[in-house]
């Protein structure tokens, strides 16, 4: 396995987002930002829309009910 393929090999454990951005851990420790511009549902949604998430795929992707959103970490993994 390469060192590219180790890098996008990693799961989210917990999300938190704010006003202005999303922020992911992932399991093996590494934490990712991202602008809340990127994702436009994420941006319009409520606070209490955006603490409203789950995991899925075992930590691969990010789920938003209430408004739809799902977003793959390795989509991030991959722009940062």
């Amino acid at each position: 396995m390469g060192i590219s393929a180790l890098k996008l090999d990693s799961d989210a454990v917990d999300v938190q987002t704010t006003d202005l951005a999303l922020h992911i851990v992932l399991a093996d420790g590494r934490e990712l930002d991202a602008p809340l511009e990127w994702f436009p549902r994420l941006r319009d949604a409520t606070p209490e829309q955006r603490k409203h998430w789950r995991l899925i795929g075992g930590g691969q992707g990010i789920h938003w009910p209430d408004i739809d959103e799902d977003i793959a970490v390795a989509t991030l993994l991959r722009s940062s």
